[in-house]
């Protein structure tokens, strides 16, 4: 059995196609991490905000970025899924709820790539519902799919074509977060 996943987890990679290099990559982190502390690292700045990571996709993303930050924050993790009907968007299930309090404050929300948006938007909606001042979406990679979204990220590291991609935090199947890069990966094999 182990050989089946490991073999077909190489086989993904077979003919796929490099997009971002590692260097790309830590240069999209580090301008998003500039764009943050401009913001949030001002001597007068009595903001404390509230960082919330999406996991899983964006553990990778979240370890790069936060050493990178130069203000004083609270981290946070929350987990959503979406189940049901995926063209009409599905039911989004907390699976873990912020344990942080948000009432009146800033939240900023990492994650790994924004698709179709339904997702984000729900959860950007709940944290303003749960009293957040101000919700902030930092994605990683913006996914271009020819049409409009339900929601828009803040703050954008790189933008992506509509291919199927894999690496630093993303996933096929459950394979290849770990890569350094991003990689275009084939689908329906």
């Amino acid at each position: 059995m182990q050989d089946f996943h490991h073999n077909r987890a190489r086989a993904l990679l077979a003919d796929a196609e490099e997009l971002f290099s590692k260097q790309d990559v830590d240069h999209a982190v580090t301008q998003m991490a500039g764009t943050l502390n401009a913001r949030f690292d001002q001597p007068d700045s009595e903001e404390f905000p509230l960082v919330l990571g999406v996991m899983g996709g964006a553990v990778v993303f979240t370890g790069n970025l936060l050493p990178q930050l130069t203000f004083p924050l609270e981290f946070d993790y929350i987990h959503v899924s979406r189940y049901g009907d995926e063209d009409r968007g599905g039911e989004v299930v907390w699976k873990v709820v912020p344990r942080s309090n948000v009432s009146g404050r800033t939240v900023i929300v990492l994650d790994d790539i924004l698709d179709e948006g339904e997702t984000l938007a729900h959860v950007k909606q709940r944290l303003l519902d749960m009293g957040a001042r101000e919700v902030i979406l930092a994605v990683f990679a913006d996914k271009v799919i020819g049409k409009a979204k339900p929601v828009k990220a803040d703050i954008v590291g790189i933008t992506i074509p509509n291919r199927f991609v894999v690496g630093f935090g993303m996933d096929a199947y459950g394979y290849w977060r770990n890569l350094p890069g991003l990689w275009a990966i084939k689908t329906g094999n």
